[in-house]
């Protein structure tokens, strides 16, 4: 058969890549497909079956991947031999790494999320392995918008999972991180010699240390149950001439808060009015969206930006942002002045990861393995004020009367558990609630981390005397 092997996609609901490896499969099994088979080139399948050139590609890494399919360069992609391949499909094996037992007198480290290690390391590091041995960016050359659109496209079927309106994988600029990102956006919009921005009244601090990189003014604005008040947005956005909104609207960060889209709306009615650019920050969403982004209820002034940290693993610094349609060449102009582009190994290595047939199941367990840590606080912490949610790696506890902040940190240090202070993400001179985050932190274990959930209970229980009620 070779090249002239033409399968039939089944029409199942499951994602066409998906599809188009198991019709392979299905051709090895009926011996349509021999060992040593060539396989179509990769845009010529894809003509021949309405497809993109993308999801052929995709299909064939993934096989390449688990020993199906063979490729070598400058000749095309082989059926194996047999013996290369192994009788389970992509079968993905937690990360071989030591994780500490502890106890209950065991430092557990509650500042920033530490996600769980289901295979994601060991994933990179045969996907390092195999770009070093053959890089397909070369690593003489610097980078350009030619060599990193495999890894725009990928990123692109990674940002398609949540409703951001129409883009393509032009709109996107890759990033050093979220929080690089979200600098290129105020160098990208704000303009003048001290603008001003506005912010949640607890925000991610991130925002606040890149408005003093941009010389402007931060001013808090109120909130309620449902995140900013609209009311609260106009009256700020007029008084200060405010230029740009940034919020947290899926995950707030420290809240655990969720922004319905009817509130949402109501924000846009605000930002139109006050001309305000939008600015969202969903780099804490590791569950499905649960209302539609900014840029696609206002793609004339929604500006998005998200990252791996929280999904896969903070380690890569690779963020993603997205500008309204009418600026995407701006936003593309600010990156390329700053630092041309990522680095070509680590573009490829994107490309690479991110349509990776596993990522989804990767993804799946960093959350299921999270919502477990979160439920073994809830277990612990269940009769105090908490708000979580178990797609969210984060708790917020407001603490009871006779605690002050300060003074709950500091004790809950000296007993082997560091939390983070509400007064982190509140401004310099604002009154800040007494309240902690605690992130989840999954490279102690499960009984660690509930053992010191446990200290932090008997915290709770046992203010010190003279203080509140």
């Amino acid at each position: 058969m070779g090249t002239n092997w033409q399968p039939q996609l089944s029409d199942t609901g499951t994602p066409k890549y998906k599809a188009l490896m198991h019709a392979i499969r299905s051709g090895i099994d009926n011996q349509s497909l021999a060992p040593g088979d060539k396989l179509p080139p990769v845009r010529d399948l894809a003509w021949r079956l309405g497809i993109t050139p993308g999801t052929v590609a995709r299909a064939y890494s993934g096989l390449t991947d688990d020993g199906t399919l063979v490729a070598e360069v400058g000749r095309g992609t082989f059926v194996a031999e047999p013996k290369a391949i192994p009788p389970d499909y992509f079968p993905i094996e937690a990360d071989s790494v030591e994780h500490n037992a502890g106890g209950d007198g065991y430092a557990v480290n509650m500042i920033s999320p530490h996600l769980p290690s289901v295979g994601q390391a060991r994933l990179i590091r045969q996907l390092l392995a195999q770009i070093a041995e053959d890089p397909p960016s070369g690593i003489m050359h610097y980078p350009s918008r030619q060599n990193m659109q495999p890894a725009r496209a990928a990123a692109a079927r990674f940002l398609s999972q949540a409703p951001l309106g129409r883009f393509t994988e032009e709109d996107v600029v890759l990033a050093h991180g979220g929080q690089n990102a979200i600098i290129l956006i105020m160098q990208t919009v704000l303009c003048g010699r001290r603008p001003t921005v506005l912010v949640e009244e607890l925000c991610y601090p991130g925002f606040r240390r890149a408005a003093d990189l941009m010389r402007a003014e931060v001013i808090p604005v109120a909130m309620d149950a449902h995140g900013l008040r609209p009311d609260a947005l106009e009256a700020a956005a007029q008084r200060h001439q405010a230029q740009m909104l940034f919020t947290s609207a899926e995950v707030h960060n420290p809240t655990c808060l969720f922004t319905p889209a009817e509130r949402r709306a109501e924000i846009v009615e605000v930002a139109r009015r006050c001309d305000l650019q939008i600015l969202e920050d969903d780099c804490y969403r590791i569950g499905p969206s649960q209302a539609p982004a900014y840029r696609m209820l206002a793609p004339e002034r929604g500006w998005y930006v998200a990252s791996l940290s929280k999904s896969v693993t903070p380690a890569l610094r690779v963020g993603f942002a997205l500008a309204p349609e009418e600026q995407s060449m701006a936003l593309r102009r600010a990156a390329e002045s700053s630092f041309f582009g990522l680095a070509t190994p680590i573009s490829d290595l994107v490309a690479a990861l991110l349509s990776h047939p596993g990522l989804d199941e990767l993804m799946d367990k960093v959350r299921r393995q999270s919502g477990d840590y979160i439920q073994a606080a809830l277990n612990v912490l269940g009769g105090h004020d908490v708000k979580w949610r178990q797609d969210v790696p984060f708790l917020w506890l407001t603490l009871p009367p006779g605690w002050r902040t300060s003074a709950f940190c500091q004790a809950a240090a000296k007993q082997g558990v560091q939390v983070r202070s509400a007064e982190d993400f509140a401004s310099r001179d604002a009154a800040s609630p007494h309240a902690v985050r605690l992130a989840v932190n999954a490279g102690v274990s499960l009984a660690s981390f509930e053992a010191a959930m446990q200290r932090l209970r008997r915290l709770l229980d046992n203010p010190p005397e003279g203080i509140g009620v």
